[in-house]
């Protein structure tokens, strides 16, 4: 990619941001260095590391690579046999212990099988726990080693101390006794390495010793007494021991690294990479980026794009489409109105796409593996070079034409302006009309009838502008494709307050086909805002009749399964009777013939059989009444003022039970919540309920065993924690989570926000522990991406 079209679109301010959020200075290193590529393999394999990444990011939260630190020069000098000191040692230990944490990160508890592009870098990592376990049990600091290191340092350090404190009790003898009145000061100071006494220069003779210093006055004779100079050499040979046992164990530590080089060397090309690529994460976080799907077609299609260097508050969606229908886009409108915001929005977008980093607009955009992109945006004039305005564009757009082919991204910013309007636009359509016969992909803004006109009258040319409202003189900053702009001048001069009669002058001096073409414009923009109303309007429709559709579904689904259940159970007490009168048949027929057969019976005993016969015949009777004549409950018609928010009741026509969320209105509609269904229904088909009463189940249990249930009936299926601190939501959803769970949803929404990131982990460590939740994730892209919980119930 061509150096200025980087600067032109602040490709390098996006490459800053990046550069904030590596935490080595190698990785610091590898994102200045990033470049746009433009093979598409390694496009697509970048913007997978960079998704992977994204996604352990939300799934884990972020990985600290800070304590990375370049070990190069000291493999280096492993590798030729050289001893390295206690620094570079550190520095070893420290991008282990980093190496140590960065493997444990990647370890996924919920699926051992997981693997994704980034699976194999986290695996090739080598901690080499014994290595850095050994250095931090040698190396005190950057400047000390531990007493323990090896058995003759820590003898030698024993022998050390022991030394020092009969030296300093033979000197405080000599400070505190005899010798007090030929001392400066009642100290003990040290010299050259050796422990003296600061003596009177007058007193010389009666300290005998050696002299090693004197104060600047000469008054002070810091003097080695006799007595100690044995302990003093005996402390100095000490010190020379414990140099050489320093070195020695260096040398060890240094052989252990010595033969893990290939190691570390891998370790910190993985590390770094690794580093690189959660970096590129971090910026997608930031921005609510998302991965481009890429094409080598040169089609390009954005959806809902913003401006990452725009305020992400404020800056408004852009929808832009290239390439497909038309390669060729000239976008006119007033000025300050997003033209060149547009520009920029596609270089970049495709800059940094190029280079593996995600763009923010909605998912599965489109992007195109240019070759190069061109940008002539900006007023470049020149006093030095003695360059106007139009000067500088037109060097620009020569070296670009000498350049540009059917894989190129060419921007052009008010193509042909300052000079001649009538010339400009000539050569601004010859300039489009070469570079689309190269096939290149090209959007211009401009302000040039003609080129509307060009655009209109040309296959493959589209127009497009930037929508201005005429009433407010504020721009809305949406881009339409399609439809040619109008430059407003004569409406925004009049509501700035220009004279009527300077207006109407000024459209004396518009030729005839001038005037037509703005009326034409004016007529065009009138009708897209009345089709898009009633666009939107059908819409509305359609989503009111898409939800008719469901609940009618729903109602048939419920009325077909009621009849199948009342046919099978009427069959079943068909059948059972049947089996009765069956029964009784074979036992009469039985019973008569035993009777009529029988020597000796009278017709008394026969009529008492009778009876019994036409007992058990009534009893069926019974039965049969009780099981098909269920009778039907009449139920109260209800008035508005029968119900209040709240109360428990039954939907007839669904045979659901909810409670009431809205009062009736005039009509005698209102909301109910039935579980996690809230639906609009009219009181006629309610029934009014007392509080639902739960016995028995998995339930906490009451005393009696029971548990109410008209509050959980009424249950959200999302709470709010934003403004609230950890305890506070903590106390909140744990109630809000019983009731959920009582109520019988199977999931519920958790709105904790970004911020800090602090609410929540507080809300997953929480969830964690709650044996009813059965698992719990972030929310998806449109579901409020990191600022929400989506918890899912046993």
């Amino acid at each position: 990619m061509n150096p200025k079209a980087l600067k032109t679109l602040e490709y390098n301010k996006i490459i800053d941001k990046l550069t904030e959020f590596a935490g080595s200075a190698l990785a610091k290193e590898m994102c200045r260095n990033l470049q746009p590529s433009t093979d598409l393999y390694e496009i697509q394999a970048l913007q997978k590391e960079t998704s992977d990444a994204l996604s352990r990011i939300y799934q884990k939260g972020a990985v600290s690579f800070r304590g990375v630190r370049d070990i190069r020069g000291s493999i280096k000098r492993l590798e030729i046999g050289a001893i390295i000191g206690i620094n570079e040692l550190l520095s070893i230990c420290s991008l282990l212990d980093v190496c140590s944490k960065v493997k444990a990160y990647s370890r996924n508890d919920r699926d051992p099988d997981f693997e994704d592009s980034l699976e194999a870098m986290f695996q090739a990592l080598q901690p080499l726990t014994p290595v850095s376990s050994e250095i931090r049990r040698c190396i005190a600091s950057e400047e000390e080693l531990n007493d323990d290191a090896s058995p003759a340092l820590f003898k030698i350090r024993r022998s050390m101390r022991q030394i020092n404190d009969k030296v300093h009790a033979q000197l405080q003898t000599m400070v505190n006794g005899s010798a007090r009145t030929y001392l400066q000061d009642a100290v003990v100071t040290m010299r050259n390495g050796r422990y003296c006494i600061p003596v009177k220069a007058e007193h010389r003779g009666q300290i005998p010793g050696m002299i090693h210093d004197q104060s600047s006055t000469g008054s002070t004779l810091f003097v080695e007494p006799m007595a100690v100079i044995k302990l003093n050499n005996d402390l100095r040979e000490l010190e020379l021991k414990e140099e050489k046992e320093i070195e020695m164990i260096l040398a060890t530590l240094s052989a252990r690294c010595a033969e893990e080089t290939e190691a570390l060397r891998d370790d910190l090309d993985l590390l770094t990479k690794l580093d690189f690529i959660f970096a590129r994460a971090q910026l997608s976080r930031s921005m609510n980026g998302t991965q481009p799907d890429f094409n080598e077609e040169g089609r390009i299609l954005i959806k809902k794009g913003r401006h990452p260097l725009l305020d992400k508050k404020k800056v408004v969606p852009i929808d832009i489409q290239l390439g497909k229908d038309f390669e060729l886009l000239i976008i006119t409108g007033p000025n300050t109105g997003g033209k060149t915001v547009s520009l920029k929005t596609v270089g970049l977008f495709t800059l940094m796409g190029q280079a593996g980093l995600h763009i923010p607009a909605f998912d599965h955009s489109e992007l195109s593996v240019f070759h190069e992109v061109f940008a002539d945006i900006g007023d470049e004039q020149s006093i030095e070079q003695s360059l106007s305005t139009f000067s500088a564009h037109m060097t620009n757009t020569v070296s670009i034409l000498k350049e540009a082919d059917d894989r190129s991204l060419v921007l052009f910013d008010e193509l042909g302006a300052g000079t001649d309007p009538t010339e400009g636009a000539a050569l601004a359509i010859a300039i489009l009309s070469n570079l689309h016969r190269r096939g290149s992909r090209v959007m211009a803004t401009t302000h040039y009838s003609e080129l509307k006109v060009f655009a209109l009258s040309t296959p493959g040319v589209e127009n497009g502008c930037c929508e201005f409202d005429v009433e407010t003189l504020r721009p809305t900053y949406r881009l339409l494709i399609g439809v040619p702009g109008k430059s407003n001048a004569f409406a925004i001069s009049q509501k700035l307050g220009l004279s009527q009669d300077i207006i109407e002058e000024a459209k004396t001096h518009l030729t005839k086909q001038d005037e037509d073409f703005e009326d034409l414009l004016a007529d065009l923009e009138q009708k897209r805002v009345t089709i898009e109303q009633e666009r939107d309007q059908i819409n509305s429709y359609k989503e009111e009749i898409r939800e008719l559709k469901q609940r009618l579904e729903s109602k048939q689904e419920k009325l077909d399964l009621s009849r199948d259940k009342i046919l099978r159970e009427a069959n079943e007490q068909a059948r059972n009777i049947l089996q009765e009168a069956k029964d009784y048949a074979d036992t009469t027929i039985r019973n008569f013939q035993k009777y009529g057969k029988a020597a000796g019976v009278s017709a008394k005993d026969m009529e008492k059989e009778r009876g019994k016969l036409r007992e058990k015949m009534s009893t069926v009777d019974k039965k049969l009444s009780a099981k098909n004549a269920a009778p039907k409950k009449s139920h109260k018609q209800l008035t508005a003022k029968d119900l209040h928010i709240g109360d428990s009741i039954k939907v007839l026509s669904l045979n659901l039970k909810g409670t009431v969320s809205t009062l009736p209105d005039a009509k005698g509609n209102l909301f109910v919540q039935m579980g996690i269904l809230r639906s609009q229904v009219n009181i006629r088909d309610l029934e009014k309920l007392d509080d639902t009463v739960i016995t028995g189940g998995n339930f906490s249990k009451t005393g009696s065993g029971k548990i109410k249930m008209s509050k959980s009936a009424s249950v959200s299926t999302e709470i709010n924690l934003l403004g609230k601190t950890v305890d506070e939501a903590i106390m909140e959803l744990d109630k809000y989570l019983d009731d959920a769970y009582i109520a019988h949803l199977p999931s519920v929404r958790i709105v904790h926000g970004k911020g800090t990131g602090a609410l929540r982990k507080g809300v997953h460590n929480y969830l964690r522990r709650q044996k009813h939740v059965k698992s719990y994730r972030l929310g998806e892209f449109g579901e409020g991406d990191a600022g929400v919980t989506i918890v899912e119930f046993k």
